[in-house]
């Protein structure tokens, strides 16, 4: 495994952990990340705060991350950026068509024994495994 990391993983995994049940206890809303950022670009009242704060911090988080451990995030293979602009859409498509993401289905939606999810988290995992599968070993696309 080329960038196989357990410490920075289990530090990430706490970290989205406090950050879940930090929402879940002040807000009483159940953390996807999708749906925080779907209801973010037409907000209720009352809604629009906290969403922008919740998302903000995400994103000062990787900056602060970034410069506390820069090699982390120094690109491990050139993708061709068309195939990183079509995953991107895809993941839009996948994330609305099954009516939420990873965080949403896979930590929020499995601790709560939801069906919907452990089938929604069965189908990321797949198509992720045949998509590395296709990319990597199909295709060739990785150096």
């Amino acid at each position: 495994m080329e960038n196989f990391a357990p410490l920075t993983g289990l530090i990430g995994g706490i970290l989205i952990g406090i950050s879940i049940s930090i929402l879940l206890f002040f807000n009483g809303r159940i953390t996807g990340i999708s749906g925080i950022m779907s209801a973010l670009l037409s907000p209720k009242d009352g809604e629009w705060l906290w969403r922008f704060i919740y998302l903000c911090s995400m994103i000062v988080g990787v900056i602060a991350y970034s410069q506390i451990a820069p090699p982390t995030f120094a690109p491990s293979s050139s993708y061709p950026k068309l195939l990183l602009i079509i995953g991107g859409i895809l993941v839009g498509f996948g994330t609305r068509l099954g009516n939420g993401c990873t965080s949403g289905h896979g930590i929020c939606g499995i601790s709560r024994r939801s069906s919907r999810s452990f089938v929604a988290t069965s189908v990321f995992m797949l198509a992720g495994a045949i998509t590395v599968l296709v990319i990597r070993h199909v295709a060739h696309l990785t150096s």
